[in-house]
């Protein structure tokens, strides 16, 4: 069995967002056995598991990755979108545009510390749309 549906997660400000229950509320009835794929359809934006209990960690991921990848850096070429879009699309490519998670007993069988977490990083990136996909039995 195989399940296909795209959701659009609201627009989010620059940073690392929690949204597992919005994806979890946009999705489809989950099989007893399978995998779910999350792919997110920008290339200014990336999706990622990490830890939902501290908003600390949130924080100090954003901290990271504008240390690792700054604006305005005097050798980008990308720039007629804005100061924070180079920035956004190398940010994107270090996290990736997707996750896999597996399903238990039709529910998603995350860690008891893991989410789904939005990883905005333009300051106005708008409505982001997701392509899930549900492969089981």
């Amino acid at each position: 069995m195989i399940q296909q549906t795209q959701l659009t997660l609201r627009p989010y400000g620059r940073g690392i967002h929690l949204v597992t229950g919005d994806i979890v509320h946009s999705l489809p009835q989950l099989p007893r056995k399978g995998i779910l794929n999350l792919l997110i359809k920008h290339t200014s934006a990336a999706l990622a598991l990490n830890e939902n209990a501290d908003p600390d960690v949130r924080a100090d991921l954003n901290t990271i990755f504008d240390r690792l990848v700054p604006e305005n850096a005097p050798y980008y070429l990308h720039t007629f979108e804005g100061p924070d879009d180079m920035p956004a699309h190398a940010k994107a490519v270090i996290v990736g545009p997707s996750i896999t998670i597996p399903i238990t007993d039709g529910r998603l069988n995350l860690g008891t510390w893991q989410g789904i977490y939005l990883c905005e990083f333009r300051n106005h990136g708008g409505a982001r749309s997701i392509v899930a996909t549900v492969i089981g039995e």
